[in-house]
Formats: C-alpha cells, structure tokens, sequence
C-alpha cells in the first residue's frame, strides 16, 4: 500500500495551476462529508444491521472464526468485514461511528483510485474531476456512509484495477504492481467470495485477448499470485472446516454464488438490460456525461475503428490508449457478466464507479482544456442538458418533500435551492461556452447538498426511524425472561441495540403461538399487521409504544399520506 500511495502522491506532484487549485478544494470539500457525523444516525436495516451487530458479536464472544447472528451462525458471506469492523470496535469502542469508519475510508480510497486512473487517461485535471465526480454523487456518499459490503469490495476491485493498469503503464515496477493487485484480489476474495477473483480476471483477459496479447499471461506472476491468494484467503476456510465440517462452505459456494448466479433470489427476475440505467444512476447528477465519455474514451482508444489524431504516436499515447482500452473492458466485463446472471442487484456492478468516474473526468478536463471540437459540443449540450434535470429534480423534491402539508426534513429547502441555483447556472455557463465553470458549479452544488444533507436532514430523519426508540422502551419495561419478536418486519438492528436475541416471526399462526405461551411477550409491528391480527390472538394486548416509521410506496408518497407506525405490543399492560 506504500507504493500505491506514493504513485497517488505522484499523479499531484509538480507545479499547480490556479485551476487545479480551485478543483484540488472542491474535492477536498466534496469528500469531508463522508466522515462528519458518523454516530448521528441509527443503523439501516437491513444490512448494516447484520455486520455491525455480527462484529459486536464477535468482540463480545472471542469467536472470530464462526460469525452469528441473533445466536445463529452466519456464513453468507466471507470474514472479512467482520474482522474489519471489530478492529474498528477494538479501537474506538462499540458504536454506529465506530463501524462506519472503516466503509467511509473505502469510500475515500475509491476516489483516489478513481483520481489516479483519470490521471493515467488524461492530466491531473482529469484525475480531479474524475475525482469530484465519484465525491459528489450521492448515492455512492451514502453506500459510504453506512456498511455495505460491496463498497469494500469495491475497493478491493477497484485496487486490482489501478495495480493493473499501472503495471502495464510503468513496466520497469510491473512485478511490485501485480503482487499488490493479487493481495488486493485475494481481499475482495475474502470480503465477498470467488467473484473478486472471476471478474477482474475476466476483464484482464478480455483486455489483452482485444490487444493480441494474450502471450502477456505469462508475464502476469500467476503462481505467485495463487500463493499469495492462498496465504489470505484459506486459513479461516481451513478453521471453518475444522470446525463445521463442509456444511457452510458448501452453502456458501452452492448458494450464494453459483445459486445467485443460476436462480432468481430476493424477489422478482429482473431484464438483462436492468444495468444500463443502473451505470447512469451511480454517478447522478453526472450521469448524461457517462455515454459521451465512453464514447470518448471508445474513439480516443481506436475501439471504433479510428484512433483519435491526438492520442496517436507517441508511447504515452500507447499507453493511455491501452489504458482506455482497459477501463472499456472493465466496465464492460461487469455490466455483462452480471446482466447475465438470474439474480440481479445494482450493487453488483459498483466496482465499475471508479473508471466510469475516471472516463468521465478525462472527458471533461478534454472539453474544457479547449478539446476537439465535436466533443466540446457534445459535453456543452450535456451541461446544460444537466442543467435543466437539476431544476426538474430540485422542484420534485420541493413538492413532494418541503411544501406544506407534505414530509418536511431539515435542510430540504435549502438542498432543493441549491439544485436551483446550481442548475441555473451550470445553463448560464455552458450556454457561453464555459464548460469548466459549469463543471466546476455542478460539482458546488452538490458539495453545498452533501454537507447540509449530513449535518441537517440525516440526523432529522432519524425520526422516522424507529427501531431504536422501541429497543429503548422494551429495555425499560421487559424484564430480562421476557421474550421478544418481530412481525413480518426486516429489523435485525433491534438485535443490536437489545443486545439479546429475538423471535422473528412471518406468519399469524407464530406470533399466536408466541402470545400464548407464559411469558411476557413484546412484539414489533406494523400498525396495519396489528390490526389485521389484534383479534385473532390468545390474550388481550396492549400498545406499550409506537413511532413513526417511512415505509411508504410511490403512490402513497405522491398522494401526501401520513406515514404508517411501527407499534410495540405486549401481553402485559404498560
């Protein structure tokens, strides 16, 4: 990691324009929010639940081999994060800021990843904007703010990627690159399963297949790289086997892979075009650069049949056209592999952000470091394209969220008004032919949003988060034999924050046989499953507690309703 943050430091070096200075700050502003008010928000269900309490479990256990959860064991998914987590709790305590450190610095490290690569396809103005684009957009700020699995394996990915390409761009220390990139490979590896290692691998060999390189293999230091995967990857498989037999290994390798891969999990099938608006959506409110810049990057690199004139000639012209090539394959290789599988989630291809961002920021310092003609055009027309969505997004977001009447949070006002202004002017810039002013006031807007939406609206919407509010009243009133449960509810992080492990039940005939039994009993519910149940049950109940909870569809939302209640009801009267 030494050498990957001294070629960072290297893609900086040298003498900074005014310009850069000014993208340099921007970026700098852009990326602080992903670690301001960590510990403000309660955990999301329904999966940083599971790895924030699973780590708890963890410290508080000593069992660092055998994950669990809600006192059942949990081989879903590799160790790592779990290990990462708990290093986190050892060091700074238990607590929702504690586990969200280590996924915000994931997400730090992908935009210098993404900083990096745009520096290799273009300038250091194209690795800053590259840069400012992942920063702001902000879908990827809030995977970064909360833990999600795939960001660390996105970063993991994301490193294979960047050792690769400089292997490749910097032949005199392509063996010190690649013994990074199969450590980076073997964590992903460790993070999320065999897809760390069959992706990328698939889009390097996919990459060199398309240069007539595929003799090159021999130069890749495969069996090191096996070794090195080995040394990481199957000493907790070993400890697993020693302890639990093949049973998880193979539920593992059988169904969360190779059975993801081949059925339809987690809800309905999805169409094999369902990524393409995925890509767009990752990088909103960049999102109508990305098909000009891959355009971009496809004639630049001669994918089209034509080699840009101004990336012809020269070995660095090689090397950034194999460099475009590479970031083409990658994205690519992603959107396709998983296209094709039964099991479709956007996540999926989040290891694609950093060379989109990469390909997207080459684009843009191109066009507004005076470029081609055509692709000035083309990135004017985008600008102010963007332009407009931002004020059709900022008056959506007014009507449906700010106006009276409606779900007021803090600091949607002013979010929605600095989309307004944002959007006007990034229209007054590229309608004079200002692109870098126009970039430059799409990327403030949103820093201005980002940090009004982390030190305002997110610790206001905790209001409607109720499940810590009830954990907090059941360890008021329920004595410690007490049983407790949930109805048809995804709330794992009342585990968490009851520090006890609860019934969960799905079906009228569980929660009756529960409220039935001697104990006292207190469930989590919807109000609408309550109603349809209060009846029915064995013993006469009451509502201990109850809290607003957002959980409402489009239509209900549009339609100005109320949002539903969460209730906390018990066989004993409060």
């Amino acid at each position: 990691m030494r050498g990957l943050a001294s070629t960072v430091m290297e893609a900086g070096s040298g003498r900074w324009t005014g310009r850069q200075v000014v993208l340099l700050l921007l970026v700098v502003a852009a990326a602080a929010p992903y670690g301001i008010g960590l510990g403000r928000s309660t955990l999301w269900d329904a999966n940083e639940a599971f790895y924030a309490e699973t780590a708890r479990t963890m410290v508080e256990t000593g069992d660092y081999v055998s994950p669990s959860f809600n006192a059942q064991p949990r081989f879903n998914k590799p160790v790592l994060p779990y290990w990462i987590i708990a290093g986190s709790y050892h060091l700074f305590g238990v607590s929702e800021r504690s586990e969200r450190i280590p996924i915000a610095l994931a997400g730090l490290a992908l935009i210098a990843v993404a900083f990096r690569l745009g520096s290799l396809v273009g300038s250091r103005d194209a690795g800053l904007f590259a840069a400012l684009v992942l920063a702001t957009a902000p879908r990827f700020l809030m995977f970064a703010r909360r833990i999600i699995i795939d960001v660390h394996l996105a970063a993991f990915t994301g490193l294979v990627l960047l050792c690769f390409a400089l292997a490749e761009a910097r032949p005199d220390r392509r063996r010190p690159w690649l013994l990074l990139m199969y450590v980076a490979m073997a964590l992903g590896t460790l993070t999320k399963g065999p897809v760390a290692i069959l992706v990328p691998g698939l889009a390097i060999l996919l990459y060199l297949a398309s240069d007539h390189r595929l003799g090159d293999l021999r130069r890749l230091e495969a069996p090191l790289g096996a070794l090195i995967g080995a040394v990481i990857v199957l000493p907790w498989y070993v400890l697993v086997y020693q302890a639990h037999g093949w049973l998880h290994i193979q539920s593992f390798v059988l169904q969360e892979n190779l059975g993801r891969y081949a059925q339809t999990m987690g809800g309905s099938g999805r169409p094999v075009w369902f990524y393409l608006p995925v890509m767009l959506e990752f990088l909103f409110p960049w999102s109508l650069f990305v098909p000009v810049a891959l355009w971009a990057a496809g004639r630049r690199a001669g994918v089209w049949g034509v080699i840009d004139g101004a990336a012809a000639g020269t070995a660095d012209d090689l090397r950034v056209r194999r460099t475009l090539r590479l970031l083409l394959w990658w994205v690519l290789t992603f959107v396709i592999f998983f296209s094709l599988s039964r099991t479709k989630q956007d996540l999926y291809i989040l290891p694609i952000v950093p060379a989109l961002a990469a390909l997207v920021g080459a684009s843009l310092a191109a066009a507004t470091d005076g470029g081609r003609s055509g692709a000035n055009a083309s990135v004017r027309v985008v600008a102010l394209a963007t332009g407009a969505l931002l004020l059709v997004a900022g008056a959506g977001v007014m009507a449906l969220f700010v106006a009276p009447g409606r779900y007021p949070l803090a600091g949607l006002g002013t979010v929605t008004v600095a989309a307004g202004v944002g959007g006007l002017a990034v229209i007054a810039f590229a309608a004079t032919r200002r692109l870098h002013h126009a970039a430059l006031a799409l990327g403030a807007c949103f820093v201005v949003a980002a940090w009004i939406f982390v030190t305002a609206t997110l610790p206001d919407f905790e209001r409607y988060k109720p499940v810590r509010p009830l954990a907090e009243t059941i360890t008021r009133t329920a004595s410690a034999t007490a049983v407790i449960g949930s109805y048809r509810l995804g709330i794992p992080s009342l585990v968490y924050y009851l520090r006890r492990p609860i019934v969960e039940s799905y079906a009228p005939q569980q929660v009756t046989e529960l409220f039935g039994s001697d104990a006292d009993v207190y469930v989590v519910m919807a109000d609408r499953d309550y109603q349809d149940i209060r009846d029915t049950l064995p013993v006469r109940t009451y509502v201990v507690d109850r809290r607003q909870w957002i959980d409402a569809r489009a239509g209900e939302l549009l339609a100005g309703r109320a949002f539903p209640e969460l209730l906390l009801v018990s066989n004993r009267q409060p």
